[in-house]
């Protein structure tokens, strides 16, 4: 195969989901095995950065275009693992791109019509009408919904983490988060979407969640968990821990390693890929600073006897 084709699949692997031990040494073995390869898996990652922020261009430049890609979304459940990313332009305009988008190569096409995005390590604060105040945290997408006579306005949560203040009032603030909508006064909460799951932690206050399984009402200091056809029932959490990230730090409780490291992937340019099987069931209990990941990233290697490989585009294999 054409030595740039190979760079272009392991691109795509290496950002695509979990990499076995095999999987990396592989990865390693090739691009060792001759000079020209480590320049093709470079280009390669250049041309995917390139051709995303050309699609981004694109579909901001055409409303047509954006809403036609938006429905193909919908009809697609698991875009899967696509072939490295083209545009093929005819007369009528430019035809659909792929829907799988790595992590932060560039902006997944879904969050190419937010209104407000944050990229990794970065947070930011919104104001709303009526004193609302919304924190995004890293790596985090929204849409603003405007106000009416019955709702201070509210938010969609493309992807990501938000907290929201909501001062007393008469009418709720809203925010909607994948299939569940979620909508509070005189309240503090927060609410996380990722991937296909939804969670909504209450500060303080009450905070109504309304799914199409049910609906609950959350007091302070709890918490449930939602995706496209079950809504959980709820939890009392430490609140200090989930909401930890507004004070610059990442609060893990006996969590298991991979789901630490992609946490850390959240806050971190590149990616971290875990590819030693052994460690993938230990857990990990700690406070780590957002802004000294690489620290953290260090006493995870020695704490777990792991190698870390660099790679370009600040890939870090932990094997």
């Amino acid at each position: 195969m054409d030595v740039h084709l190979d760079a272009q699949a392991w691109v795509r692997k290496l950002h695509s989901g979990p990499v076995t031990a095999w999987e990396a040494g592989a990865f390693q073995r090739w691009m060792e095995a001759q000079p020209q390869r480590r320049a093709a898996f470079q280009e390669a990652m250049r041309q995917w950065q390139l051709m995303g922020a050309a699609g981004a261009q694109l579909l901001r430049a055409d409303a047509a275009l954006a809403r036609q890609h938006r429905a193909l979304l919908q009809r697609q459940h698991r875009p899967g693992r696509r072939a490295f990313l083209g545009f093929a332009v005819g007369g009528a305009g430019a035809a659909m791109v792929a829907a799988y988008a790595p992590m932060d190569l560039w902006p997944s096409f879904r969050v190419w019509g937010a209104d407000e995005r944050t990229a990794a390590g970065e947070q930011r604060t919104l104001d709303f009408a009526s004193q609302v105040q919304v924190a995004l945290n890293t790596r985090t997408s929204v849409r603003r919904v405007a106000a009416g006579a019955q709702s201070l306005g509210g938010l969609e949560l493309i992807e990501g983490e938000t907290a929201v203040e909501v001062p007393a009032a008469s009418v709720p603030f809203n925010v909607w988060a994948g299939p569940g909508h979620i909508s509070a006064s005189a309240a503090s909460f927060e609410v996380r979407h990722l991937g296909r799951v939804s969670c909504v932690t209450c500060v303080q206050g009450q905070v109504r969640v309304d799914h199409p399984a049910g609906q609950r009402l959350l007091g302070a200091g709890q918490q449930l968990r939602y995706n496209a056809t079950r809504i959980s029932g709820i939890t009392t959490v430490r609140t200090q821990d989930w909401t930890a990230w507004r004070r610059g730090e990442l609060v893990f409780q006996q969590t298991p390693l991979p789901t630490v490291i992609e946490e850390i992937n959240r806050y971190r340019s590149g990616r971290v890929v875990l590819a030693d099987d052994a460690v993938r069931r230990k857990t990990v209990t700690a406070r780590i600073k957002v802004n000294d990941i690489e620290t953290a990233l260090l006493q995870i290697q020695h704490s777990f006897r792991l190698r870390a490989t660099s790679l370009p585009s600040h890939i870090l294999i932990l094997s």
